[in-house]
């Protein structure tokens, strides 16, 4: 995740990826999609538009045996593959796992790394827009028209929600972690607080910096939601905390215009906006079969809509309830193991 990760969260990855490792693995395996011009649903156009991906295991020749997953607020594949390696739960002897790197993360197609639309001059996206890109990688470049599952952590389970929108025949499974279908309020006011910090930054320049700014304010507020009181309190003590802020401070930061588009994105994001505002209406377009977990104690995500639309598909919920908040999922826990695997029993 873009923002600093737990020491707990950190070592439970590396051991998942120890126990876990890909036998395919290899040093790099970042890959691009250029999808050409790329039409975004506000009707501008994301020029020469290119999408990460990385992926494990093999295709096989029905094409039919893909898994997408997607990456989380400010995260890359290379961030997943690292810290949430996704084929502890997913096999990727029966399937082929793809990594995709949503818009705006720095590795996709973004402010900070367009040459033709750079920094403030990039379009506005949606979560929406994420969504289309990625089926133009799969349809158009990569031959797959049709998915085993579509699962992601945080802003990738919301993505995960608009994929069953979107393209409600594309996958047979869709399995959202930690994502929501709409910010509730409460989501709304830590967000809009949190872009407001960086809109008040004077080195932010509305977007226009030719260096990307410090702004220690944002990522002490991204900290201060992602886990709870108990658990900052219990991890960083009053002692150690000068030393604490004093890294915060001081740590290198992906480009904030990267930041800011996508936590624009997810502020806009509501999958009922066409349906007169109602998750029941637009769960009833939903076709694949829903696993959706998320965390009681979330600070970030609120869980109350992806626990509401739960019963609206009748999916099964997974609820993990532990002072983490929203960093709770880890692929080594074994509610979150049994339930993954259990989703993905069936198939090819």
């Amino acid at each position: 995740m873009r923002y600093i990760l737990s020491a707990l969260f950190i070592l439970s990855a590396v051991l998942c990826r120890a126990q876990s490792k890909d036998p395919d693995d290899e040093p790099d395996r970042q890959q691009f999609a250029n999808i050409g011009d790329f039409k975004l649903e506000s009707g501008t156009k994301i020029k020469d538009c290119h999408i990460g991906y990385r992926t494990y295991g093999k295709l096989n020749k029905k094409k039919d045996n893909g898994v997408l997953f997607l990456t989380w607020f400010g995260g890359t594949s290379q961030n997943i593959e690292e810290y949430a390696p996704p084929w502890h739960v997913i096999d990727t002897n029966r399937f082929y796992l793809i990594i995709a790197d949503a818009l705006g993360n720095g590795v996709s197609s973004s402010p900070s790394n367009s040459e033709l639309q750079h920094g403030a001059d990039f379009p506005a996206f949606s979560i929406r827009d994420m969504v289309d890109s990625e089926h133009e990688m799969l349809v158009k470049k990569m031959g797959i028209k049709h998915l085993q599952a579509v699962m992601g952590i945080s802003m990738g389970g919301t993505q995960t929600f608009q994929w069953g929108i979107s393209y409600p025949n594309f996958s047979e499974r869709l399995i959202p972690v930690v994502g929501s279908p709409q910010p509730t309020s409460y989501d709304l006011m830590g967000y809009n607080i949190f872009r407001r910090v960086i809109e008040a930054d004077t080195g932010f320049r509305r977007g226009k910096y030719k260096v990307n700014p410090v702004i220690p304010a944002a990522s002490m507020m991204l900290e201060f939601f992602l886990t709870t009181p108990d658990y900052k309190t219990r991890a960083i003590s009053r002692d150690s905390f000068a030393v604490w802020q004093h890294k915060v401070d001081t740590s290198a930061e992906p480009d904030w215009n990267d930041t800011y588009y996508q936590m624009n994105a997810i502020i806009g994001h509501d999958i009922a906006r066409d349906y007169d505002g109602s998750l029941k209406k637009a769960a009833d377009h939903i076709n694949a079969r829903m696993l959706i977990i998320v965390s009681r104690q979330d600070h970030f995500v609120n869980p109350v809509p992806a626990m509401a639309f739960a019963k609206f598909v009748s999916a099964k919920l997974v609820v993990l309830n532990n002072d983490l908040g929203h960093q709770a999922p880890n692929f080594e826990d074994e509610q979150l193991e049994r339930s993954i695997r259990a989703m993905m029993a069936d198939g090819p």
